[in-house]
């Protein structure tokens, strides 16, 4: 299996890291764009590639190219190009989440995300049971038995 490659749109650099660190650590290749403009020229330059990325990170405000925006264009570009949207926000009401789906993302979580809860997510949404295993047991959520 190859190593799924993730790319992480904020234009907060602490966040950037911090989610790249998580993620790297559980074994993914990860990417970084400051900003959805940024993020879908990456995509469309990567596009002689079956699928550039197999996981998109995004935050929501951003500058050029909101979070919304970002995934309302990356639904229309080519069915090769497509992949999970996990949407990573400071906004935490429901109309932010509902906004999210409704641009084409898969999943809403609100920052700060706990490692477990990003981790976790990614691994459902890339379907990588063997990295879901390790974060469920690096970082067990609270209230979970051991």
């Amino acid at each position: 299996m190859t190593t799924a490659r993730i790319l992480v749109i904020d234009d907060a650099a602490t966040v950037r890291m911090y989610h790249r660190k998580l993620l790297g650590d559980a074994g993914w290749q990860t990417d970084e764009a400051v900003n959805g403009l940024e993020a879908v020229e990456k995509v469309v330059a990567a596009g002689g590639q079956e699928r550039p990325f197999d996981l998109y990170v995004v935050d929501v405000n951003m500058p050029k190219l909101d979070g919304y925006g970002f995934v309302r264009e990356l639904r229309r570009l080519p069915a090769s190009q497509q992949a999970p949207v996990m949407m990573v926000s400071t906004e935490s009401q429901l109309q932010d989440a509902s906004a999210a789906q409704e641009a084409g993302a898969n999943c809403y979580l609100v920052k700060p995300a706990r490692p477990a809860e990003l981790v976790l997510t990614a691994a459902l949404l890339l379907g990588d049971g063997a990295a879901a295993a390790r974060a469920a047991a690096a970082h067990p959520l609270p209230g979970a038995a051991r």
